[in-house]
């Protein structure tokens, strides 16, 4: 089968198919179609989500479809809303021309009611999520005894999501006799045990993961610290003006609080997760199709059934657990011919998993450095020019504009209208990027010990007196967390620590010295008020003890008596 005029799909079917841009079709619509055409054998296939899987199984199911006949042959289940919604659109697109066919997708989040009215008009062909489906069945809306073909789409996807007691119930209510068809990206143990419950036979389909041999998608990964994982991020978005891809997080919680901040930062973002309402969702999903969003924020279950070709990016803002989820991600960019960059954001400690998808997928990784300010401010400027450069020029509406225009500007030469017009443009840019850090991590644990230790020694410190001890339950831990947030930032480059019993000493670089010490004066600590100055003993080691430092400070001594004598007092005193 090397074409789809060479099936034997029916005029209609392949008249749509051609509509869409279908030509040759892929690995495992070979293996499938036309076993399905002629064969009521089970199936096994492992292939996942850009593989052509839906038209695979899709186009037979449509083509077997006895219209006359309006009584559900054809049930798929899936795991998410998104999916069922792109599975039943894709199969509404194959049947453009076939006549009389009636496809539903039930799912929750939606109405119920809508659904309910939908299958009462006669359907053929029925999509939908284990939950909604088991809820239809039992409300006896949704009759499954009769149907010819049961397909479980992302099967292990509907496995880890909990939905093994929903599908056993489920299909207790299809009849023995039909074609039992399970796709899945990969044969996990729990995979085996279901198809020894619920298959006869099966004929295993297996093809190669999508991005194994993949020449068109770049695999790069920047190693950071896991606190600079958002800048490296904006970093990405910033150095790719033309950016349009998904980030992929762990949680659904990280979901929410990346895409905000994106949104925040003025990034043409959003998040599509649990907590949205299924309109919501399609909104966003919407925006995203229509290129209206840049970017998608998404975890993996969330971002099943989003279809979309001509992706720019995959941003791994976590590595995934599992090396095939990785696969998975990245061979969602580079589809029909176009090249992919699938980016991972990766800390110290996350090089095994670097090495360990390497192994198990043949992909090959390469280490970059994250663009620094100039890089970035670079990208976009050139970008900015190009833009100028290709914009179409309405002559006719601008005409009436340009004799004020010119007078206005007649004072600039040609150069300085550069300098001028760009400035306008891009000064956010060039000031937000001025001073920019770099971010990179060098390499593994040691190097990060090793450069810390050389930033101490070319640090110029000063050594600070603070009036909190052991006895105040003070340690280095608190003490830098206190150092931080009257700094406002991690970035503070801290020296040695000296906790003694009444008091400490610490050292910091003398860039920061003066305001941290106005900023702790208007802190307390457990109710005192803190007391910060310049440590006046010696500059060399530290004092073994606080008669050392004050051997010559008797006055001082004193005076911090006093101040210790005072807070106790007041300690007492408070209830």
């Amino acid at each position: 089968m090397n074409h789809f005029t060479d099936t034997n799909l029916h005029g209609g079917i392949k008249k749509a198919i051609t509509e869409l841009g279908f030509e040759k079709p892929t690995p495992i619509q070979v293996k499938t179609i036309p076993h399905l055409l002629s064969s009521k054998q089970d199936v096994i296939a492992s292939a996942e989500t850009g593989t052509g899987k839906t038209a695979a199984f899709g186009l037979p199911s449509i083509h077997l479809t006895q219209i006359e006949n309006k009584i559900p042959q054809t049930l798929v289940l899936c795991p998410t809303r998104e999916l069922c919604v792109q599975i039943a659109r894709d199969l509404t697109n194959y049947s453009k021309y076939t006549k009389g066919i009636n496809i539903v997708a039930v799912y929750g989040g939606a109405s119920i009611d809508t659904q309910i009215k939908k299958l009462k008009s006669g359907v053929h062909i029925v999509i939908g999520t284990p939950g909604r489906t088991k809820d239809l069945i039992r409300r006896r809306k949704l009759d499954i005894s009769k149907v010819e073909r049961l397909i479980l789409d992302e099967a292990d996807e509907m496995l880890s999501m909990g939905f093994k007691e929903d599908l056993d119930d489920i299909l207790s209510k299809t009849p023995q006799e039909k074609q039992t068809l399970l796709f899945s990206a990969t044969i996990s143990s729990r995979i085996v045990a279901m198809t020894k419950e619920y298959m006869e036979n099966p004929l295993e389909i297996s093809v190669a993961h999508v991005n194994k041999a993949a020449d068109n998608v770049s695999h790069i990964y920047y190693m950071v610290h896991v606190k600079d994982r958002y800048e490296v991020l904006k970093r990405i978005a910033d150095s790719n003006p033309e950016i349009y891809g998904i980030v992929f997080c762990r949680t659904r919680r990280e979901t929410k609080e990346v895409a905000n901040k994106l949104m925040h930062d003025g990034y043409n973002a959003d998040a599509i997760h649990g907590d949205l309402s299924q309109s919501q969702r399609d909104e966003v999903m919407g925006k995203f199709r229509r290129r209206r969003l840049q970017m998608l924020v998404a975890t993996d279950v969330a971002a099943r059934g989003l279809d979309v070709s001509s992706l720019t990016h995959i941003v791994n803002y976590n590595l995934p657990d599992d090396s095939e989820i990785y696969v998975h991600r990245s061979g969602r960019t580079g589809r029909a011919g176009k090249s992919g960059i699938s980016i991972a954001i990766v800390h110290t400690r996350e090089i095994r998993k670097i090495k360990d998808i390497e192994r198990i997928s043949g992909i090959s990784f390469k280490k970059e450095l994250v663009p620094n300010g100039k890089e970035v401010c670079q990208r976009q400027l050139y970008s900015l020019i190009d833009k100028i450069e290709k914009v179409e020029v309405d002559e006719a509406q601008i005409e009436p504009f340009l004799p004020a225009i010119y007078e206005k500007l007649e004072w600039l030469d040609r150069e300085k209208l550069i300098k001028h017009f760009v400035s306008a443009e891009f000064n956010r840019f060039l000031s937000y990027y001025k001073n920019a850090r770099d971010i990179n991590v060098v390499g593994g644990k040691n190097q990060d010990r090793k450069r810390s230790k050389d930033e101490r020694r070319k640090s110029s410190f000063a050594r600070l007196f603070i009036n909190l001890g052991s006895k105040d339950r003070l340690n280095p831990v608190k003490l830098m967390g206190l150092i931080n947030k009257a700094l406002g930032s991690k970035n503070a480059v801290i020296g040695k620590i000296e906790i003694l019993k009444s008091f400490s000493f610490f050292e910091i670089e003398e860039s920061v010295t003066n305001y941290l010490i106005k900023a702790l004066k208007k802190e307390n600590y457990d109710g005192v008020p803190l007391l910060v100055e310049v440590a006046k003993g010696k500059s060399g080691k530290f004092s073994s003890s606080k008669e050392k430092f004050y051997d010559n400070k008797k006055g001082e001594k004193d005076r911090f008596r006093k101040k210790r004598k005072n807070r106790s007092k007041n300690k007492g005193r408070r209830k």
